[in-house]
């Protein structure tokens, strides 16, 4: 069983001996202490919080821990029951909340669980605070409400219809162009809150069909949550068998999304953003970012457009920071995530849906062939494990050294950037293992690099 406290939240297992996992106490405390960092901020105000959660099978539980701490600190909640990150992220905005807590351990396993922390933009709250979070979680300085002063709870049942009546109303979303494609769509929500929204935002869209797998938000997940190839076999094979034009998978809490073509392919979760970036670019000039363990294809692409490309340390808050940093008009991660701040800084794949097939529609392609118009590169994704006593930090100082004469950025681990490839080595937070992706133009290629870097690790270990 475990417990993971990061810059992505608390996230833990479920079930065993108080202290071991994700326990009712540690929601508890945990919650008492981000309310508590939330009310030092505004100590003469009370405060308002949105509380939204995936559909995973603890996830009642904890929303009911969750909201009655907040309750008994004194913070008045807005729930908006099963929904979705970003349609928690928007409801802070649109609610005027003063920050909000998603539940949520995203593609993790059914018995994980997490509380991700939002602040009053609807974005998550960044390291230096969350580590006082942290640290106020080990101290004694949570102080309950009194009785006449306990929260209250509203219920907003319409948070995802708004969602995606924001989503509609952006000016680069084409319904016209969309409903008149006539496109048929298969949806894998893999059993959570995705099954509630993508639908329903299809159908909005004017998509003629949607062939919904695993749409029931029962928790229990129809195969791993991660949307990657190797998960997907169902709706690699659904898509072509029903004269699909396009795949859409999303993980539990609808962050991430994966595309598949019309031919079973996958379009590649790496692309998503690189295709919605393109059509964006298209039409708004700016910049774009996304994190260092991401295509350079996004790089390529905006770049030929004439714009400038930024990548940022891993992680969302990262990410948005330097969008805002660089004025970036869109960004995101790798894994699917796509961040377009004409809507809010959160990784939404409603947003990326609506999108991506409105340059679908304006394109006059097939899934297959618009793909096939980007720059070709394929990631590679390893890891050494390490024993306890070698000295990460030391082995990735070394290798900064070791190809000085290259690219070398140092902000996240080490990112080695070659001609025709790079290396990005980074340390795990809570194991000791050094993670390293590379990227090249084949896989053989992306695969010869990172049995390269790693050779060199084990000459320093």
């Amino acid at each position: 069983m475990s417990l993971i406290k990061s810059i992505s939240g608390i996230r833990g297992t479920i079930g065993g001996p108080a202290g071991d996992g994700l326990s009712p106490l540690d929601v508890v405390k945990f919650t008492a202490a981000f309310a508590t960092f939330m009310q030092r901020q505004q100590p003469s105000k009370r405060l308002k919080m949105v509380v939204g959660r995936d559909a995973r099978l603890s996830g009642a539980m904890v929303d009911r821990l969750v909201v009655g701490t907040l309750m008994g600190m004194g913070i008045d909640v807005i729930e908006t029951g099963l929904s979705t990150t970003p349609t928690t992220e928007m409801s802070v905005i649109d609610h005027k909340a003063d920050g909000g807590i998603i539940i949520t351990a995203s593609h993790n396993p059914k018995h994980w669980n997490a509380l991700k922390l939002l602040n009053a933009k609807g974005e998550f709250i960044d390291a230096a605070e969350g580590n006082e979070v942290l640290r106020l979680a080990d101290s004694d300085e949570i102080r309950f409400a009194e009785v006449d002063n306990l929260g209250k709870v509203t219920e907003d049942n319409d948070a995802i219809d708004g969602h995606i009546r924001r989503v509609l109303a952006l000016p680069l979303v084409d319904r016209e162009a969309i409903a008149k494609a006539g496109f048929r769509v298969a949806v894998d929500a893999v059993n959570s809150t995705g099954g509630i929204a993508i639908p329903r935002l299809l159908r909005a869209l004017g998509v003629s069909e949607v062939v919904e797998l695993n749409c029931e938000p029962t928790g229990r997940f129809a195969h791993n949550p991660e949307p990657l190839p190797q998960n997907l076999t169902e709706i690699a094979a659904a898509v072509p068998q029903q004269k699909c034009d396009l795949g859409i998978v999303v993980d539990p809490d609808v962050d991430r999304l994966a595309l598949v073509c019309e031919n079973g392919q996958m379009f590649g979760e790496e692309y998503t953003l690189v295709s919605v970036a393109e059509y964006v670019l298209q039409h708004t000039p700016g910049n774009t970012v996304s994190n260092m363990s991401s295509t350079r294809a996004l790089r390529d692409v905006t770049e030929g457009m004439g714009y400038s490309y930024a990548a940022s340390a891993v992680g969302e808050v990262n990410v948005t920071t330097m969008m805002k940093q660089t004025n970036a008009v869109i960004g995101g991660e790798g894994n699917g995530g796509v961040i377009y701040p004409a809507l809010h800084y959160g990784r939404d794949a409603l947003v990326g849906v609506a999108l991506f097939l409105t340059n679908l529609a304006h394109r006059g392609l097939k899934a297959s062939e618009l793909r096939a118009t980007y720059p070709e590169y394929v990631i590679s994704k390893n890891r050494i494990d390490l024993t306890p006593d070698i000295n990460v930090d030391n082995i990735l100082r070394q290798m900064a050294e070791k190809y000085k004469s290259e690219r070398v950025s140092t902000i996240d681990g080490v990112k080695i950037d070659f001609a025709d490839s790079w290396a990005h080595l980074r340390k795990s937070n809570t194991e000791p293992i050094i993670r390293i992706y590379c990227e090249a133009h084949t896989a053989a290629e992306a695969d010869a690099l990172a049995q390269r870097i790693i050779n060199d690790i084990k000459s320093i270990s």
